[in-house]
């Protein structure tokens, strides 16, 4: 039990985490008036989804393609301007990736060591 409760702990700190982290970044899609222009945001959008696809329906045939994939979409995102990153304080940003880092070692290991 004593286990259990510990990974709960650590998935709890890792999605509060990144809960806090994710609240400084903002998604955006606007209209284009040409077509040319919106081939990043849709491009990232098709690689997201086809290598959120391949992860969980063909993990073994697949291998690396699925997070190629996925590192793709994340980088066509970013290359579209979709995304908006809000100033965050220092003390914000930390007490977030402490506490994501810190879940993410509870939830691997199950300790942590200082």
């Amino acid at each position: 039990m004593g286990r259990l409760l510990i990974k709960l702990i650590g998935l709890i700190l890792l999605f509060l985490g990144l809960y806090f982290l994710g609240q400084n970044i903002i998604f955006v899609s606007g209209y284009y008036s040409f077509f040319y222009r919106s081939l990043p945001a849709s491009g990232s959008v098709l690689a997201i989804m086809s290598g959120i696809f391949a992860l969980i329906f063909f993990p073994r045939e697949t291998g690396n393609f699925g997070w190629i994939l996925l590192g793709i979409g994340i980088v066509l995102v970013f290359l579209s301007g979709g995304v908006i990153l809000r100033p965050t304080s220092l003390w914000s940003f930390a007490v977030a990736f402490t506490a994501m880092s810190l879940g993410f070692k509870l939830l691997n290991q199950g300790r942590i060591n200082l």
